[in-house]
């Protein structure tokens, strides 16, 4: 019994992947955006957190956040990823997730953030490949860091393509997070707000934080513990 579970969940997985491919194609090495790569940003401000909460939507059962946060030596943003409750909706894995270039408006449709992040306009076909991030979508997440692919999903990483400047092309704080189906519809979305903001210091020591927001408790044992996430990203800053 335990052989045909096993035959099942591979079988089952091969479709999955097959179906990706037939979307996206293959990765074809050396894709570029028409205004080149991405450039490291090594500029950001230290102590400035951002987080998008998924909403209580009645239409899926995504739930969770993603936080943000500059690092100590102002090179990129280090994600804090933790996403739960879709193990009913596994079928239409694996998830994608995307910064996307336009906040959600106040309706809530998700539509209406717009394409990815993309100033270089790279595109979203084919694939970018994992190797050569520089390479991809400044927004895409899961091609630079991998899919969605568990319920709870947790992931930690370190993003050297984005933005916690306003005003810049990579800025994330004013965009959106939106979470796809594997055949790109839209599933679910949450805006960017300020978590941490960077305050002056005169004597100085580095800057700071000032937290302006919390991440909301849903109840489950899972949400209550999203706080070591955003421990993780502090540990996470302090090693960079």
């Amino acid at each position: 019994m335990y052989l045909n579970a096993l035959a099942l969940i591979t079988v089952s997985l091969a479709l999955v992947n097959a179906q990706a491919a037939s979307i996206f194609g293959p990765i074809v090495p050396g894709t570029t955006g028409k205004l080149g790569d991405a450039p490291i940003i090594a500029n950001n401000t230290i102590g400035v957190s951002y987080q998008a909460v998924l909403p209580q939507s009645p239409t899926t059962g995504f739930r969770g956040y993603i936080i943000g946060s500059s690092v100590t030596n102002g090179t990129g943003v280090v994600f804090s990823t933790n996403l739960y409750g879709f193990s009913d909706e596994a079928a239409l894995g694996p998830f994608l997730y995307h910064i996307h270039e336009s906040p959600v408006p106040s309706d809530g449709n998700c539509t209406g953030t717009g394409a990815h992040l993309d100033p270089y306009v790279r595109g979203e076909i084919p694939p970018c490949d994992p190797s050569t991030p520089q390479m991809c979508q400044v927004g895409d997440l899961v091609g630079k860091h991998g899919n969605i692919t568990t319920s709870p999903f947790q992931a930690n990483y370190l993003d050297l393509y984005i933005s916690d400047q306003p005003g810049a092309s990579t800025f994330f704080g004013n965009r959106s997070l939106v979470i796809h189906s594997s055949n790109t519809t839209r599933l679910t979305c949450a805006n960017f707000t300020l978590l941490a903001a960077a305050t002056s210091s005169s004597s100085g020591l580095p800057p700071a934080s000032t937290h302006t927001n919390a991440i909301p408790d849903s109840g489950s044992a899972l949400a209550k513990s999203a706080g070591g996430g955003a421990v993780l990203v502090g540990i996470l800053a302090l090693l960079v």
